[in-house]
């Protein structure tokens, strides 16, 4: 999508210079990406703050093994 934004200069070479983008539209898709994804982790840990995981009764480290290891 092509967009058309006044950003000042200033937060573009930030920008640039901490995503290391080969262009300014690289270096901000990588920053919005970034942003995203910790907007989704900050989602996810307050819907697990709400409510947390809850482990099946007889759940043990060593069952989950025996799955993964099965061939």
């Amino acid at each position: 999508m092509k967009v058309t934004a006044i950003i000042p200069d200033d937060i573009i070479k930030d920008v640039q210079k901490y995503t290391e983008g080969k262009n300014i539209t690289d270096s901000l898709v990588k920053a919005l990406n970034d942003w995203l994804y910790a907007k989704r982790i900050e989602q996810l840990n307050n819907s697990l703050a709400e409510e947390p995981v809850k482990f099946s009764d007889g759940f043990t480290a060593k069952s989950v093994r025996k799955l993964n290891n099965r061939v």
